[in-house]
């Protein structure tokens, strides 16, 4: 009876036998090689490992490893590899990402609705911007502050949850964020004051998204390797599916019901989905206990680097327009717009987005997701520029349809190209979560910088737009960096998939 190991990119089988399996490996490695199983290593790391059923003849006698006319590659990992093959527990963390199949595309689902309840709800924080500056009277600066540190905790938390994931305790982080999130949507159903809402939606829902949405994104990039993009294009609709809902329940609910009665249903959709998400998701990786919270030897990298400086940049001013679009066409319009049409604007900015989401995501997987990423953003930039411009409400409804899809993909291409870069899926989540950290300090102070030019100004938008554009502009900058590091480092042209 013998076992196959070869590399995947030669046929160079290293022959072993049963008994030179139990001595080495063990009675239980043993019992589980069959006739005819072959297992295929990377040639490089043998981490990717695959099954097939070739058959080959018994071996005589004890025989040793052997490279038939090989070149003397080192199947250094042997002994990890072959075990790690050999349980049926294990075998699904070891093998290649499956990219496809039901179990993966629960996950995927999870991470839509993970990606509704998390971003959706950020999207359509333009709804209460507009009705907490009238409720409390304080000014549009200070109001986005309370959506700005929900983003901000969504993001800065992703260090610890993303090395929590790692670690294998992915359902108690789950199970957290579910309870952290409900909690503060009901809190807020009952806030009066300027601190109640801070602490309520900006702190409690913040802790609660950024235990939701890093370690539902870490899982879901290891199910897909050649259709990641593809699948987190899908997942991170599920913004779509939020930015539609919750916009349209605050429009019909808070006239007929009230706010508490509306904050509360949107607690129940959220609290529904969520649980479905927690059933479907199951991590892939086996538990890495020993490793740091921080992998500094990452920013080593000078692609991982460049690329998280730039999308720091990027979200500095990506979420200048879901937080002022509606606010602008009430204030800064020549015909300025009700609060019910205002909000139509924001229904339309997030509705659209799902074409920006799902097309930028199937090209990242054919040319690679760095070179959709800076088209996306030159895009952006020169849009923000031209919303200076705009001053009727056909041109404001224009500007919408054409900036939605654009500011999709950028959102939903940024985790994407954090695990594309990623070779090691055990560190995904630390890699992701460092990110994560980094970028969430753009989306803390950007808006609140935005709205103090507004206020300074008064009540003039063009400088906040200003900044917001120069912002996407620099980061363009840096994602081209990235992207002229990894052609070095690869070897490739400018065409390269990167």
């Amino acid at each position: 009876m013998t076992a196959c190991i070869t590399t995947l990119d030669r046929s160079t089988p290293v022959h072993l036998n049963k008994e030179i399996i139990n001595t080495r490996f063990g009675p239980q490695t043993s019992s589980n090689f069959r006739l005819g199983t072959c297992f295929y290593l990377h040639p490089k790391n043998n981490s990717g490992i695959e099954r097939h059923g070739r058959q080959h003849g018994a071996s005589t006698g004890e025989s040793r490893p052997r490279n038939n006319g090989g070149d003397g590659h080192e199947l250094h990992n042997l002994d990890g590899a072959i075990n790690s093959a050999n349980l049926p527990g294990d075998q699904e963390a070891t093998l290649p990402p499956p990219d496809g199949g039901w179990r993966a595309w629960c996950v995927c689902l999870a991470g839509h609705l993970v990606f509704m309840n998390t971003w959706g709800w950020v999207n359509s924080f333009g709804v209460f911007q507009t009705y907490y500056t009238e409720l409390l009277q304080r000014p549009s600066s200070d109001i986005s502050w309370i959506g700005s540190i929900t983003v901000f905790l969504l993001f800065f938390v992703g260090t610890l949850t993303g090395r929590l994931v790692d670690a294998g305790y992915f359902r108690l982080v789950f199970a957290t964020g579910i309870t952290l999130q409900i909690l503060g949507v009901l809190a807020t159903s009952l806030c009066s004051s300027y601190w109640q809402f801070l602490l309520a939606q900006g702190v409690c829902v913040g802790v609660g998204n950024g235990c939701l949405f890093c370690p539902v994104l870490a899982v879901l990039s290891t199910y897909f390797a050649r259709r990641r993009a593809l699948a987190m294009g899908i997942a991170a609709c599920g913004s779509v599916t939020g930015g539609l809902i919750f916009p349209s329940l605050v429009r019909q609910l808070l006239p007929q019901a009230g706010f508490a009665w509306t904050l509360r249903a949107a607690a129940f959709i959220q609290l529904g989905s969520l649980l479905v998400a927690l059933v479907l998701v199951k991590p892939r990786m086996k538990p890495r206990q020993s490793a740091p919270l921080v992998d500094l030897a990452t920013f080593r990298e000078l692609e991982y680097t460049f690329y998280t400086i730039g999308c720091f940049l990027a979200y500095f001013g990506i979420y200048f327009a879901f937080y002022y679009i509606a606010s602008f066409s009430r204030e800064a319009l020549g015909n300025p717009l009700s609060y019910t049409e205002s909000l139509n604007l924001l229904l339309i900015l997030n509705g659209i987005g799902a074409i920006g989401r799902l097309l930028p995501a199937w090209l990242a997987d054919h040319i690679g997701a760095i070179n959709v990423f800076i088209p996306n953003m030159i895009a952006a930039s020169i849009l923000i520029f031209s919303w200076i411009a705009v001053n009727d409400t056909a041109g404001m409804y224009a500007w919408a349809v054409i900036y939605g899809p654009i500011a999709a993909a950028i959102q939903s291409l940024f985790p994407t190209g954090v695990s594309l870069l990623t070779k090691d899926l055990n560190k995904i989540g630390v890699r992701m979560g460092m990110s994560f950290t980094i970028v969430s300090f753009a989306v803390l102070t950007g808006p609140p910088i935005a709205g103090a030019i507004i206020d300074r100004q008064g009540g003039k938008y063009w400088g906040a737009q200003v900044f917001a554009a120069t912002a996407l502009a620099l980061g363009t900058l840096f994602l081209i960096a990235a992207k002229m590091v990894r052609m070095r480092r690869e070897g490739m042209g400018w065409t390269g998939k990167i």
